[in-house]
């Protein structure tokens, strides 16, 4: 296992027996509103910070990207961190058991490294660019279908840009007549991950940010899984659009965004 891939495991599964431990005492968690729809936990903050201490204690010179503390620049900024503490804090607030803990590393500007850890289930998603992505270290690849014809797609509503509520529902709305059912889990991190794991054959999703989908994305292209933005192209970690599954499920899944998606939502 490469060194860093090491680093983020034991980081994600400690932060993660936090989180779950933390889960069994509901009282105990404060919730506080940081945007429209958007909400953070004294759970996120002390997640995200066991994850940055694990880091800096074998990396003190590489800098850290997190979703609650934001950047921390680092002697060495060709290497970046990303992590969400908590992907699916909504879920967790309101004792839904899906959630997840998000690792990716970047090396100048490239992901190498990603590590999912879904602390309810104790199942951990790594990939380490160019070797493949493992379930609990076991070889995972993404669904084979051919078409849009009977698949189970994984989405997430724009609940924090509700103007682009009207054309997001007309692309599900052109999807659902050739798939066979939508799921909506609440952790895009997750979604990814069940993507490459042929849980589900395709994901997609607009207003999503880094650290939703660094160690995702990479997980499931190292699983057989292409990943778009609504456009067909690979800009998806800045406009945080995607379109994830294999060839033929996202060539299927585009057309539908380019047939009814307003160009609002593709840019």
């Amino acid at each position: 296992m490469h060194p860093m891939l090491n680093i983020a495991v034991r980081a994600a599964r400690k932060a993660g027996d936090f989180i779950a431990k933390s889960a069994e005492h509901r009282d105990n968690i404060e919730t506080a509103q940081k945007g429209t729809n958007d909400f953070v936990t004294n759970v996120d903050k002390g997640a995200e910070q066991i994850i940055i201490d694990i880091i800096k204690k074998s990396y003190p010179d590489h800098t850290i990207v997190g979703e609650e503390s934001g950047v921390a620049e680092g002697k060495d900024s060709d290497y970046q961190w990303i992590i969400d503490p908590l992907d699916g804090t909504t879920n967790f607030v309101n004792g839904l058991p899906h959630f997840s803990v998000s690792i990716a590393v970047r090396i100048k500007g490239r992901t190498e490294i990603g590590c999912v850890y879904d602390p309810m289930r104790n199942e951990l998603f790594t990939a380490q660019r160019g070797a493949g992505a493992q379930l609990n270290n076991k070889r995972i690849r993404t669904g084979s279908a051919k078409d849009l014809n009977g698949t189970i797609l994984a989405t997430g509503f724009p609940f924090k840009a509700k103007q682009h509520a009207e054309g997001f529902m007309a692309v599900i709305s052109a999807l659902f007549v050739d798939c066979a059912d939508f799921r909506r889990t609440g952790s895009a991190a997750l979604d990814l991950c069940y993507v490459a794991a042929g849980r589900v054959d395709g994901f997609f999703e607009l207003g999503l940010k880094p650290w939703d989908l660094a160690a995702g994305e990479l997980i499931a292209r190292e699983a057989g899984a292409i990943c778009t933005d609504f456009s067909g192209g690979t800009d998806y970690m800045h406009s945080g659009n995607i379109v994830s599954g294999n060839p033929r499920i996202v060539k299927g899944m585009l057309a539908k965004v380019r047939e009814n998606a307003p160009e609002s939502m593709k840019k």
